[in-house]
């Protein structure tokens, strides 16, 4: 297995062939050199210009840029620089579902928009058309959507899809569709076969259960890289500080995992932290509103007001109630030891503001 740390704004990739779950700092075997490009968002079907006609194509709502969806943007990559065509990704905002099911409340989103952005530019595609979903665009029908966009607006050469996706109207766009209208007019349809990890898909849906279990081991090697979540630290009870423990508290818009205790990597202003979160009631001091509260190691700044990137990667245990604060004490600092062992092969030192950390393991396409 190769795990690999990922810098994208500098186009850096480091590669090991050590585990990231046993201790030892990840030693780096390869450096190689990628050159950085400017994505183009369209967000208008009017404004396509000229220079994307004849383009490799796919479309989805890629909530999340999982390895599913990262699969298909390597095809459609790979085979554009074969035929010297640039490189387009449709997707929709707000996410259908919302716009569909509002009674469906919260709908929990794995990446916002323009994390969605920020991660399909660094995959390398070259245009994202950007389609505002309404319910009178959801009355469009399959033929009408490829006929007015995908042919008359870009002329796309071939058309990438996941192995189960299907739009429009009635979700009729589905692969037998598109190939039949393909050869019609002109274009070519691949079907990406399934993505797999230990037996479970790489879907959307799959991830969001798994986060909502607090599996978030599971969660990264669906994405590829550890759940994160961001928000602005805001005051709390101070109950840390009381204790000798002193946390941040979150405000967060994104799905967090299930209550309890998790090991996580945290940036701040580009700088990247170890520590621990607390998802919970803190049932020892009788509270009834959820709060989210990182102890970072080694860390005694002011962080108030400030924004911060949160990265999960292991469950410690569950949220319990202690019969006294010594107690619970006694069990952060337990705590505190294992998310070291844990976080101990986790290079924090590059300060790079967009860096995320990402695990690379090809063998089960």
């Amino acid at each position: 297995m190769v795990h690999t740390l990922i810098y994208p704004s500098m186009r850096r990739v480091f590669t090991s062939h050590r585990p990231l779950t046993r201790a030892g700092r990840i030693t780096i075997r390869k450096y190689i050199p990628m050159e950085r490009s400017s994505m183009l968002v369209i967000r208008n079907i009017e404004d396509i210009p000229d220079e994307l006609h004849g383009a490799f194509v796919t479309i989805g709502n890629f909530d999340g840029i999982h390895r599913g969806h990262q699969r298909i943007f390597q095809k459609l990559i790979d085979d554009a620089a074969r035929h010297n065509r640039k490189t387009v990704v449709i997707t929709f905002d707000p996410h259908p579902q919302k716009v569909l099911h509002p009674e469906r409340r919260p709908f929990f989103l794995l990446t916002h928009l323009d994390e969605k952005l920020r991660l399909l530019e660094r995959s390398g595609i070259d245009a994202v058309v950007l389609i505002t979903f309404t319910l009178k665009f959801a009355r469009t029908t399959a033929e009408d959507f490829v006929r007015t966009i995908l042919w008359n607006k870009l002329r796309l050469s071939k058309l990438f899809i996941g192995y189960d996706y299907a739009f429009g109207k009635d979700k009729r766009g589905n692969a037998a569709f598109l190939k039949t209208i393909g050869a019609k007019l002109g274009f070519e349809v691949e079907e990406i076969i399934v993505v797999k990890e230990n037996n479970t898909i790489a879907s959307s849906t799959n991830i969001r259960e798994a986060i909502c279990e607090g599996n978030v081991r599971l969660a990264h090697t669906l994405l590829g890289r550890p759940y994160n979540v961001s928000g602005t630290v805001v005051k709390g009870y101070r109950r840390g500080t009381d204790i000798g423990i002193p946390t941040a508290n979150i405000q967060s818009e994104k799905v967090m995992p299930t209550r309890g205790v998790y090991a996580v990597i945290v940036e701040i202003e580009g700088i990247k932290h170890r520590g621990v979160i607390n998802i919970g009631y803190n049932p020892t001091f009788g509270n009834n509103q959820l709060s989210i509260e990182v102890h970072l190691f080694d860390f005694h700044e002011d962080i108030y007001n400030k924004h911060i990137e949160i990265f999960f990667i292991d469950r410690l245990r569950d949220e319990m109630k202690f019969d006294s604060a010594e107690k619970l004490v006694e069990q952060i600092r337990k705590d505190i030891g294992r998310a070291r062992t844990i976080l101990q092969t986790y290079d924090v030192s590059v300060t790079d503001p967009s860096g995320i950390l990402q695990s690379e393991d090809r063998t089960s396409y």
